[in-house]
C-alpha cells in the first residue's frame, strides 16, 4: 500500500479534519450566491492548513459549477488574472474570436465589446473583465471564485487593485466569491492599510488547532484505509504529540506508517515515531521561522512562551528567564526594531512566534548547550 500521509505544505491530506464548518459555510454562500462567506480571509501560522483549506473551498465551488481561478500574491498578480485567467474566459464566453474593449463609461457602466482586429482597441482591465464574465455566467446560474494565497504587504499595490474590483462586483451583486490566505503578521500589515477596507470586512477565519477527536480521526482513518491498525495507547500518544497542529498530524502519521512494517502500530512504535516527527517539524517549520531572530530575540521568545503567552503585545515587562537582569524593562515589540529599526517585520516575527504556540516552538528557540547539536536537542520537546 502507498503511504497515505502527505507531509508537504499545501498538499491536501488523505482526510481533512476539523474544517467542515468553514467549508460548509462557504459552499452554502456559493449555492445562494449570497452571504458573508463569499469574501473569506484565512489567517494562520505556517503549517496550520491555510492552503489546504483554500483548496477545499475551491473544490466546494467547482462542485457547484463555479469557475475557480487560483493565484498567489506574487508580482504580476493582476496581469495574470487579466491576461491568463479572465481574458481567455471572456474570449470563450464571447465566442471563438477574442474580444476587446471598445468603450466604457467613467462610472463603469455601458461597456461595449468588439471582436479583435482593430489595433486601436485595447484589452479590458480587471474590473470590466469581471463584469463581462459574471454577466455571462449569471445567466447559467454560476459564477467566478478568485483565491489568493500567501497575501502580504509586498503585494499591497496589486491587492488594492484586486480587492477594489472585487468590492465593486459585490456592490453590484455579481456572482463572485473571493478567498485569501496569509500568515497572521502579514495579514495584520494588510488590514492596517486604509485602502484595503474590503479585507477588514471579510469573513475572517483563524485557522488554528483541531480538536483531539478530529486528530484521532485524521490519523486512524488513513492508517485503516492503508491496511494498518493502531492501538488506543499509541493513538492517544500520537494525538497528544500533534497538539492539534495539522502539519504535525501528517508528520506523525507519515513516521508511524514508514517506521512500522507490522500491520499493528503499538505504543512502542509511537514512541519512536513522535520524536522523529518533532525533529522534522523543527527543520521544516521552527528553524525557518526563527532564522532571522538574534540570540536576544530568542531569549525574549523563550521567556514569553514559557509564560504561556501571558505577556500582552507591547506591554513593558522584564522577561523573567532571560539569564540576566536588564537595567530597564524593554517592550517586546522593540526587539526587532533594535536589530533593524527600518524593518516593520522584526517585532512581528517575535509576536508571531509567541502567539501561534506551535508544538515545541519555545524549546526550539532555546540555544543548544555547549557541544550539543540544536536539532537533536528538540527531539523530545
Amino acid at each position: 500500500m502507498v503511504n497515505p500521509f502527505k507531509p508537504t505544505f499545501g498538499r491536501t491530506p488523505p482526510l481533512l479534519v476539523g474544517r467542515d464548518d468553514v467549508i460548509v459555510e462557504f459552499a452554502t454562500a456559493i449555492e445562494a450566491a449570497s452571504g458573508s462567506a463569499l469574501a473569506t480571509l484565512l489567517v494562520g501560522a505556517r503549517g496550520s492548513g491555510k492552503t489546504v483549506l483554500l483548496n477545499a473551498l475551491e473544490d466546494a465551488a467547482r462542485s457547484q459549477g463555479w469557475i475557480v481561478f487560483s493565484e498567489t500574491a506574487t508580482p504580476g498578480l493582476v496581469d495574470r488574472l487579466v491576461h491568463d485567467r479572465l481574458g481567455p474566459l471572456a474570449d470563450d464566453l464571447a465566442g471563438a474570436d477574442p474580444v476587446e474593449l471598445r468603450s466604457i463609461s467613467a462610472a463603469g457602466f455601458g461597456v461595449s465589446w468588439d471582436r479583435k482586429g482593430d489595433p486601436s482597441r485595447f484589452r479590458p482591465g480587471l474590473r470590466p473583465l469581471l463584469e463581462l464574465v459574471t454577466d455571462r455566467l449569471a445567466a447559467s446560474g454560476t459564477g467566478v471564485v478568485l483565491t489568493v494565497d500567501e497575501v502580504h504587504r509586498s503585494a499591497l499595490g496589486e491587492l488594492r487593485e484586486l480587492t477594489t474590483a472585487v468590492q465593486h462586483a459585490f456592490r453590484e451583486d455579481r456572482p463572485l466569491a473571493f478567498a485569501a490566505a496569509g500568515l497572521p503578521a502579514a495579514v495584520s500589515d494588510l488590514l492596517n492599510d486604509d485602502v484595503l477596507t474590503f479585507l477588514r470586512r471579510a469573513n475572517r477565519v483563524d485557522v488554528g488547532p483541531v480538536s483531539p477527536r478530529d486528530v484521532a480521526l485524521g490519523l486512524a482513518q488513513p492508517l485503516h484505509d492503508a491496511g494498518r491498525t493502531i492501538t488506543n495507547t499509541a493513538l492517544q500518544d500520537a494525538v497528544a504529540a500533534t497538539e492539534g497542529y495539522p502539519f504535525m498530524i501528517q508528520l506523525v502519521g507519515d513516521e508511524l506508517y514508514r517506521s512500522t512494517p507490522a500491520e499493528m502500530i503499538t505504543a512502542t512504535d509511537a514512541a519512536r515515531a513522535v520524536p522523529a516527527a518533532r525533529r522534522r517539524l523543527g527543520r521544516l517549520v521552527h528553524e525557518p521561522a526563527l532564522a532571522d531572530l538574534s540570540d536576544v530575540d530568542r531569549s525574549f521568545l523563550v521567556a514569553m512562551a514559557h509564560d504561556d503567552g501571558a505577556v500582552p503585545h507591547g506591554r513593558r515587562r522584564r522577561p523573567p528567564r532571560c539569564g540576566r537582569q536588564l537595567r530597564q524593562p524593554v517592550p517586546a515589540a522593540a526587539v526587532g526594531r533594535r536589530r533593524d529599526p527600518t524593518r516593520r517585520t522584526g517585532s512581528g516575527r517575535v509576536r508571531a512566534a509567541v502567539s501561534t504556540r506551535l508544538p515545541a516552538r519555545a524549546r526550539h528557540a532555546e540555544p543548544p548547550r555547549p557541544g550539543q547539536d540544536r536539532s537533536s536537542s528538540h527531539g523530545h520537546a
